[in-house]
């Protein structure tokens, strides 16, 4: 399906109010005392497969019997860890909105937020199979007690033989107020930057036409892109493909803010994932200048965007000095840690201060 067909079918769902899929909750009702704010996160939690081999996607080293030795009980470790990263998030209240990346399947997500202490909050999985090979895919949990998800649909990106992650859009209702979220997990640098870029700019051309599909129709629209885009802010797939901008001072009508801008937790972590000695913010929050207008319903604040860098999450890197992120694996060494990525989020605020 070519990417004129493609937007030409979302200008006409978002327009009409239809779509692919939609998620009838019978009974639900969203809780009538709506907090001040929501927090949204975004996290790379390195490779959450189950424990099961999938004989459609090379999954066997995150098998007991692979090269990991990806055992139930190593499992079950690392979902409580995610568990901990969540609750710490929030402040002990987990974030509302939760997009990752690096998940197998829904069934582990299922596993993360009824089979842990997340089980209380009562979140909804919104997520869709993909064709990377890994069979790592993008998903979205929301507490539904204050959330209401409306439509969602996977947006496949597609360039040549490229088999890569999804885009996961959900349109949802937050605050009173409809907004637009799109999670991303771009092709990755594994063959080299200036091998892959071209990847990643499909990707990021992709996203700007559909982005542009919602904002043609309501130019003051709400959109909250979110995700791992293994690229920085100023790299050209981000500040010229998606055009997403990083001067936040003057918002223009319809455009693309990128909150990350050169933002870092510290002087010791200074991005959200750190390779050979060198600190990269490839993940990253995005919203439309409708999100930054605070004019009435929901918005966020210019510098909004924070990177979760409690020490729990990091340990020392001993080869380059400093800290790093406290991973599961290293190579095939088990750490029992986190993930490579630390976690990023954004307060999403509703009504006028």
């Amino acid at each position: 399906m070519g990417y004129p067909f493609t937007v030409a079918l979302l200008i006409l769902v978002f327009n009409s109010g239809m779509w692919f899929d939609t998620f009838p909750e019978p009974g639900k009702q969203i809780a009538p005392q709506r907090p001040l704010h929501h927090r949204i996160m975004f996290y790379n939690v390195e490779n959450l497969f189950d424990t099961r081999d999938n004989p459609n996607t090379d999954d066997d080293l995150f098998t007991p019997a692979g090269g990991m030795h990806w055992t139930y009980k190593r499992y079950t470790a690392k979902l409580t860890n995610i568990c901990k990263v969540l609750v710490a998030a929030g402040g002990w209240q987990p974030p509302d909105i939760i997009g990752f990346c690096e998940v197998e399947n829904d069934s582990v997500l299922i596993d993360l937020f009824e089979n842990t202490l997340l089980s209380k909050y009562r979140y909804r999985v919104v997520h869709y199979n993909s064709p990377d090979h890994r069979g790592i895919d993008v998903a979205l949990a929301y507490n539904r007690q204050l959330v209401e998800c409306l439509y969602s649909r996977n947006i496949r990106v597609s360039s040549g033989d490229l088999l890569t992650r999804d885009i996961l859009y959900i349109k949802a209702l937050l605050g009173g107020d409809t907004c637009h979220f799109f999670i991303n997990h771009w092709p990755s640098r594994s063959s080299g930057q200036l091998d892959t870029e071209r990847y990643r700019f499909a990707a990021a051309g992709l996203l700007r036409q559909v982005t542009d599909s919602i904002l043609l129709l309501n130019s003051a629209a709400k959109i909250l892109i979110m995700g791992d885009f293994n690229d920085e802010p100023g790299d050209e797939s981000l500040a010229v493909k998606l055009n997403a901008k990083v001067n936040r001072e003057d918002p223009l009508l319809a455009g693309l803010y990128n909150l990350t801008g050169n933002k870092t937790a510290g002087e010791q972590v200074q991005g959200t994932l750190k390779y050979q000695g060198v600190w990269n913010v490839f993940d990253q929050i995005i919203v439309s200048s409708g999100m930054l207008n605070n004019t009435g319903g929901i918005y966020v604040k210019p510098d909004g965007f924070t990177i979760l860098n409690d020490s729990f999450l990091l340990e020392p890197d001993v080869t380059y000095t400093g800290y790093k992120p406290f991973r599961t694996y290293s190579g095939f060494i088990y750490r029992g840690g986190f993930s490579d990525h630390l976690p990023v989020y954004v307060d999403v605020f509703v009504g006028k201060e």
